[in-house]
């Protein structure tokens, strides 16, 4: 993308891998002078920020996120320049299937979004000083990595996610900017892992009052409202999806967690290892009544506050049942998905 007017935007998602993968951008961006505008974006934004910077004709990376709207990819393959560098780097898997052959994507679902940018400048497209600017986030990168994928192989993953959690995006961005090391300074460490122990003792009593559904293709969790905070949500479902308590249990096909606003509306997030949180997102969204966004494994509904958990839990029991009805080559109406939801 070109940079009619000097100015440089990085484009990042919110999580440990968002955060790691802007500081990354920006060390590689920094030394050549140009200002850098920076946004830290969700699924939701996303788009919105593309086409803002194509219409004002900046420089643009854009990590661990991508296009959700195919108005935005149509734009993109109208005006990308053949032979230019790509500029999106992502590792999503509904992102490789959709757009891995596009030459403006870098698409590997091997590693996290970091780690995408990182290899690929480490691939003949950086110069000396731009590796040696960014050398200082090795750490983190892998941290990211390991954290993102579920690896499991360095603690201080979580203990990381918990400071994104604590300070915030933008705090713990600056924070690597300032600081790249990934190594915690004393005060830190002890402040993230109390959160972290703090952050187990939610859990257990969280699990104690999930409510498992049987549906279609296998069972899916419920979280009410009032158990878990904002933060909580990715270590809680990945445990779940994950790690399931013994070799016994199934893991569930989805994990829903629901929050209820200060408006009195409902917020509920939806994860999964299949695509499904994102496919029952599309079969219960109207735009109306019932919103939602998000991709195949990482989603949300919005609930008007006249729903109840009740509702909301038959509402994606009935989403999930009629999904397996689909792939099966059943038919579905919109009477069955919704009867008895409310």
């Amino acid at each position: 993308m070109g940079a009619e007017y000097g100015i440089f935007h990085i484009i990042s998602h919110t999580d440990l891998d968002g955060v790691a993968a802007a500081a990354l951008a920006w060390r590689a961006a920094y030394h050549r002078g140009s200002p850098i505008r920076l946004t830290l974006s969700g699924y939701g934004e996303v788009d919105n920020a593309i086409l803002e910077a194509m219409k004002n004709g900046d420089g643009m990376t854009v990590i661990d996120l991508s296009p959700q709207f195919q108005a935005t990819v149509d734009e993109i393959d109208r005006t990308f320049i053949p032979g230019s560098p790509p500029f999106i780097f992502d590792h999503h898997k509904s992102t490789f299937e959709k757009y891995a052959n596009r030459p403006w994507i870098v698409a590997d679902v091997d590693y996290c979004g970091a780690m995408v940018y990182w290899n690929w400048l480490h691939s003949g497209n950086a110069d000396g000083e731009t590796l040696a600017m960014i050398e200082p986030l090795r750490h983190i990168v892998r941290v990211a990595n390991d954290r993102d994928l579920w690896i499991n192989e360095d603690p201080d993953g979580r203990l990381w996610q918990a400071m994104v959690t604590l300070c915030g995006e933008w705090g713990a961005l600056s924070r690597l900017i300032a600081n790249p090391s990934a190594v915690f300074t004393d005060s830190e460490r002890a402040a993230v892992t109390g959160f972290v122990r703090r952050q187990e003792e939610r859990f257990k009593r969280a699990k104690e009052h999930l409510a498992r559904n049987r549906s279609g293709r296998g069972d899916f969790l419920f979280l009410g409202d009032g158990f878990l905070e904002f933060g909580d949500t990715s270590d809680f479902c990945g445990m779940l999806l994950d790690r399931p308590d013994s070799a016994e249990e199934n893991a569930p096909i989805l994990v829903a967690l629901a929050y209820r606003k200060p408006g009195g509306g409902w917020a509920v997030s939806l994860r999964s290892r299949s695509g499904l949180a994102g496919r029952v997102v599309s079969l219960l969204k109207d735009g109306r009544k019932i919103r939602g966004g998000g991709h195949l494994d990482a989603a949300a509904l919005y609930f008007p506050k006249d729903y109840n958990e009740s509702g909301i839990r038959e509402s994606i029991s009935a989403a999930l049942s009629a999904q397996s009805k689909s792939a099966s080559g059943m038919g579905v109406t919109l009477g069955d998905l919704f009867k008895g939801s409310m």
